[in-house]
């Protein structure tokens, strides 16, 4: 048996590397000359930015999603390795709904914005079938965030202009103006369920001016006569987002904004020493699981490797991340020490009652990817208390502004920036 999870863990490994190593279709072109290993970040050359055509093109299968949504897939896309992680999990776990699901996905040691996807299977599988796209996704989000930011309300005002998108029984659209920016706001019709959107790019914006990604969409009997944007099944959403969403953008600020109540995000923080004040979204490569980041410049600004770097550098550099994180691992959920650049910026006015997320490892054993342990199979367990929510977080604590070179730090650490609107709601179950 072990030997056959090896075999299933080079394979998976293999397939996941290639797909991130090879240089992105979107970037491809202008890309220059992979800079040496030993090149620092101050001598760097300045990666080339991603034109708005492009970027237009890459967001477009996600730009509909209502804000919440939208954002944590954004922040999720980071961690392309962890959203493998989380969908080969859920192949294993068909039998866990609700509250169980909920409460075992949190003891899985991912980041907060992956474990929060555990509820909505379609969402994982379509970043985790496209792990090239995904990857692309949350690339070009670390280099160009407000672009990134940008390239979504074009593409709505492209789908809003066709009359294709507009307030339904399963969303609420609006036009708003945010620090002088006329945008439009996607919120769910139903705050406490969520419909996720599917739909081709070519029907709802039109055709594009640069290739939208070569993925899945549904065909054109998925939807109803006359309608370009189709809704699957909502889900309730309960135990999955106690204390709101985690995760909403600021538009007019081009950035996302962490809510400290949300379940995953507050039990990361209390178990890491993580921000407790809410504020701007930051990465935090301990995440990463040694997948390249795509120039050097950015790789250097999380201390990860690059593509183009040497077998060697990717080898010598996922051994150290490996070793950072097994020194920071806490030996067991009740450990508080860790790290996160904190946030001392006060609250997102939008948050509200508060969740829990272990930081702690899921069970022993299981296959590997890139320098990150995929879990075996275990069993079904649950977590008693409200499965709206958790303990409380909204006092200030010392702990939350130790050094962001630990372990849990910046994908809910954030900025010194004021803060912008959240989410709320709360999910798990389908209706």
């Amino acid at each position: 048996m072990s030997s056959n999870r090896a075999s299933l863990g080079m394979r998976v490994t293999a397939a996941v590397c290639a797909a991130l190593l090879v240089q992105s279709h979107l970037v491809s072109a202008p890309l220059p000359s992979p800079q040496a290993a030993t090149t620092t970040a101050s001598s760097a050359a300045s990666a080339p930015k991603i034109p708005n055509d492009q970027l237009d093109s890459l967001v477009a299968p996600i730009a509909l999603y209502p804000d919440p949504l939208l954002a944590q897939v954004l922040a999720a896309s980071t961690y392309p390795l962890e959203v493998i992680q989380l969908q080969q999990w859920l192949t294993k776990h068909p039998d866990l709904k609700g509250e169980a699901l909920a409460a075992a996905v949190e003891k899985e040691n991912w980041d907060p914005a992956v474990q929060g996807l555990a509820a909505l299977p379609d969402v994982v599988k379509r970043l985790g079938d496209d792990i090239k796209w995904t990857a692309d996704l949350g690339n070009a989000f670390l280099a160009q965030q407000s672009d990134v930011m940008d390239a979504v309300q074009r593409m709505r005002k492209k789908a809003s202009d066709t009359g294709n998108l507009k307030t339904t029984e399963q969303q609420k659209v609006t036009t708003q103006v945010v620090q002088t920016k006329e945008v439009i706001v996607i919120q769910q019709a139903n705050p406490q369920v969520i419909y996720v959107p599917a739909y081709n790019p070519v029907v709802v914006y039109g055709p594009p001016i640069y290739p939208y990604p070569p993925i899945y969409y549904p065909p054109p009997g998925y939807y109803a006569a006359g309608v370009a944007i189709g809704f699957g099944v909502g889900i309730a959403m309960g135990a999955f987002w106690g204390g709101g969403w985690g995760y909403g953008p600021r538009w007019g600020y081009g950035s996302v904004n962490i809510n400290v109540n949300n379940r995953y995000v507050n039990h990361y923080n209390r178990y890491n020493g993580g921000n407790r004040y809410g504020g701007n979204w930051n990465h935090n490569p301990q995440h990463r699981g040694g997948a390249p980041y795509a120039d050097r410049n950015t790789a250097n600004r999380y201390g990860g490797t690059a593509r183009g770097d040497s077998v060697a550098t990717r080898q010598a550099t996922a051994r150290q991340n490996s070793g950072a994180s097994a020194r920071t691992q806490p030996a067991n959920s009740a450990n508080r020490s860790g790290s996160a650049g904190a946030n001392r910026a006060g609250a997102s006015p939008a948050t509200n009652s508060a969740g829990a997320n272990r930081g702690a490892a899921g069970g022993g054993g299981g296959d590997r990817v890139g320098n990150r342990s995929i879990p075996s199979s275990q069993g079904s367990s649950s977590r008693s208390g409200n499965a709206f929510g958790g303990a409380s977080s909204g006092r200030p604590s010392s702990s939350a502004a130790r050094s962001s070179s630990q372990r849990g730090s910046s994908s809910v650490g954030a900025s010194r920036s004021r803060s912008g609107g959240g989410g709320g709601g709360g999910g798990g179950r389908r209706r």
